[in-house]
């Protein structure tokens, strides 16, 4: 078993205090909050329409009504001034201000215009990213993320959207985790648009990427001054046995095509030697061109962290079980193009209610790599953009939900930020996912994240003692001692 060692201030119970102008925030996707799918304009996304495969998403859930963000907004604006947030991340979706990918619809323009005035109101920091995998239907239809072409329309739609924003929103994010959209999308088949094909992954990732590097070049000419990012969710790959080879290249192997494969064309603007080579026979070189990695390392000015837990992995099979999956009905594959004979174990830490591990160590050590390989000789600013998890909450008899659970989450994982922020990581600011319950992908409305607790019958908001405690945490740009 790989040793962990415990950074300093995951074994206190100290104040913990955080960099001066540290940015708090909460996150939130449009598929996931907004609802009102076909109002105004707004045309079928590759969600709206796995949602309606039989099987695909438990109970039959979709993103119809979700939290009725869309009509609610101000309500939810004026929830994140009062939990004393500096900034809000949020996603636009395509498939409102471009439905069918087609001509720009206004009054999916409009809403975003709203939203950000809303913001700057209450002076909130706009955090915008452009593609959280709503995917018009209509270009999935024509190829979606496998046609290359679907790069060259995302960089269109980023500049739209700068033409109607850019005025006041200075933080831009292109894609948010394309793991998950390549891979759970067009390989594992456990998200939109569902497919299962190795190779289609494999050119699904590549195209997200070069989407992502022509809008940072649109943006970037546009607006030199503005903030440009991508956001990428990452694990922590530990070997079971590190003197067992076998277990030593599992590791490597979901490493690679978990992290690296979109951080080093990214950062260094190139795929890993070894990558290329797990993946030769899906055909992944045949669409890279020349020029692909220059556009795609266009410098970035921030790297959104999204963390949620690592991996200890082995070439042998583990004796017990632990599926963090959403139970569906339709059947899914490995996301993995080329992971074959990897086998994930348990190492033995508390998990979520969606059997997901909590290990703090692991942002830790996450983010001191990133420093160290990555960022820190890039002279990229990191950001947390997504920490968060998933508990059954229990509404009290007068509507409250003390969820000591969570405050204990994020108690933990920001002790563990700041571990890496005292080793040297430049780690500037941190959002908790999520502001909102709300429409989980795969797991419906069966899992819950908020800070805020969501009743979707009657759509009252409900602050929980996860939100008061970063309210506070927020107020004072320090973690609390522990009682």
């Amino acid at each position: 078993m790989t040793e962990i060692i415990t950074p300093r201030h995951l074994g206190t119970t100290g104040r913990v205090d955080f960099p001066q102008g540290f940015l708090w925030g909460a996150a939130t996707a449009a598929f996931q909050i907004e609802g009102a799918a076909h109002t105004d304009g707004r045309e079928d996304s590759v969600w709206d329409t796995f949602c309606r495969v039989p099987g695909a998403v438990l109970g039959g859930d979709d993103g119809e009504v979700a939290c009725d963000h869309y009509h609610r907004y101000r309500e939810d604006v004026a929830l994140l001034a009062d939990l004393n947030l500096d900034t809000y991340r949020f996603s636009s979706s395509w498939s409102r201000v471009q439905p069918g990918g087609g001509a720009v619809n206004q009054k999916g323009l409009d809403f975003y215009s709203r939203l950000v005035d809303e913001l700057l109101a209450k002076d909130l920091l706009p955090w915008i990213t452009l593609y959280h995998w709503d995917l018009p239907q209509a270009i999935e239809d024509q190829g979606g993320w496998t046609n290359r072409d679907t790069a060259y329309r995302f960089a269109d739609y980023a500049v739209t959207m700068h033409e109607a924003l850019g005025d006041r929103v200075g933080v831009w994010t292109t894609l948010n985790e394309p793991w998950c959209s390549a891979f759970l999308g067009y390989t594992a088949g456990a998200h939109a648009p569902g497919r299962q094909s190795r190779p289609d992954g494999l050119a699904a990732a590549h195209h997200l990427l070069l989407g992502h590097g022509l809008a940072i070049q649109a943006l970037r000419e546009r607006a030199p001054e503005a903030n440009l990012g991508i956001t990428l969710n990452f694990t922590v790959a530990d070997p079971v046995d590190p003197q067992d080879a076998g277990d030593v290249d599992a590791a490597r192997r979901i490493d690679g095509q978990f992290n690296r494969i979109f951080l080093d064309p990214v950062i260094k603007g190139e795929y890993p030697a070894d990558v290329l080579a797990d993946v030769a026979e899906h055909g992944f070189a045949d669409h890279v061109r020349d020029g692909d990695l220059e556009i795609i390392s266009s410098p970035i000015d921030a790297l959104g962290v999204n963390y949620y837990h690592g991996e200890l992995v082995s070439s042998r099979p583990a004796s017990t079980s632990l599926d963090g999956s959403a139970p569906v009905e339709r059947p899914t594959s490995s996301p993995y193009p080329a992971a074959d004979g990897v086998f994930n174990h348990p190492r033995g830490l508390p998990v979520t209610d969606q059997n997901w591990e909590i290990q703090p160590e692991g942002l830790t050590r996450l983010l001191d790599r990133l420093q160290k390989d990555y960022t820190g000789p890039a002279g990229v600013p990191l950001y947390i953009t997504e920490n968060g998890c998933a508990f059954d909450d229990v509404v009290e008899a007068d509507g409250s939900v003390d969820d000591q659970d969570r405050v204990e989450f994020f108690d933990a994982h920001l002790r563990a930020v700041k571990d890496s922020i005292d080793h040297g990581a430049d780690v500037r600011g941190y959002f908790a996912w999520s502001l909102l319950d709300n429409f989980e992908w795969s797991w419906g409305y069966s899992k819950r994240f908020g800070v805020v607790r969501v009743d979707y019958e009657t759509q009252e908001r409900t602050v929980k003692a996860s939100g008061r405690w970063f309210a506070q945490v927020a107020s004072q740009n320090a973690v609390p001692a522990r009682p």
